[in-house]
């Protein structure tokens, strides 16, 4: 599903991985943790195609595809998805008028015939109600006003809409509630499947608690310096991570 082979970046000169291996495959949930500054979102972003991160060495496999010889829109119409930390308020342009867009953007890459509006709309709807998406939302401009809850459950939307191969959730229970939390782990479990790989990235075991990993990760200084199975996260939230921030090279 997704394999990365030694992976090093930088921005501005500065690296920020060093050297990074991660294998997720197809029907598995890793979770990544790790101390600020470790690189976790920056991980996401390299992955995504995010221009302003120079990647110096390695590949990015998706399904045996080198997605770091590819434009971000070919990557995501070949299946990845990114579910930001802080999702963009978008003045002027309406939610629905943007998820048609994306959708129908992807489709074309495929060489997909274009969603005619009904069925468009018909889908959007359905997946709305699943994830508790009060229909007022979808008729305001793209995350204009919404609270962080709101946010993360419009990614979750554009991610069922979508749905992707393989997908990445950077932190995405930042600045949520209880309910919201469950709201959104709710919606990315509904799309787990055998065909399906995530790569959840988290400071914290609350998170895991809704989506279960098959395996945690430790990152710390660009590197993968720890793995096991779910007690790996349970471990970080009593000690935190005073025991891998000096073992990256």
């Amino acid at each position: 599903m997704l394999e990365i082979r030694n992976l090093h970046a930088e921005i501005d000169g500065k690296k920020i991985l060093n050297g990074l291996n991660l294998t997720v495959r197809a029907g598995e949930v890793a979770a990544i943790m790790g101390p600020n500054g470790s690189g976790k979102s920056t991980l996401s972003y390299v992955i995504a195609g995010r221009p302003d991160y120079e990647v110096t060495a390695g590949e990015v496999l998706l399904n045996g595809v080198n997605l770091l010889e590819m434009a971000p829109d070919v990557r995501a119409a070949a299946g990845l998805f990114l579910a930001f930390q802080y999702p963009l308020e978008i003045p002027g342009v309406a939610t629905m008028t943007f998820l048609k867009a994306a959708m129908n953007a992807q489709r074309k890459q495929r060489g997909e015939a274009e969603l005619a509006t009904p069925d468009f709309i018909k889908l959007v709807r359905a997946q709305a109600k699943a994830l508790k998406i009060d229909p007022e939302m979808l008729k305001r401009p793209l995350n204009v006003g919404f609270s962080g809850g709101e946010k993360k459950r419009m990614e979750i939307l554009q991610m069922a809409l979508l749905a992707p191969k393989f997908g990445i959730l950077d932190e995405t229970d930042s600045g949520l509630d209880i309910d919201a939390l469950k709201i959104v782990a709710e919606g990315v479990n509904a799309l787990r499947s055998p065909q399906r790989g995530f790569l959840v990235i988290t400071h914290y075991q609350r998170l895991l608690d809704y989506i279960k990993p098959d395996t945690v990760l430790v990152m710390s200084k660009g590197e993968i310096v720890k793995s096991g199975g779910p007690e790996l996260a349970l471990e970080l939230e009593k000690s935190g991570y005073k025991d891998y921030v000096g073992e990256a090279a």
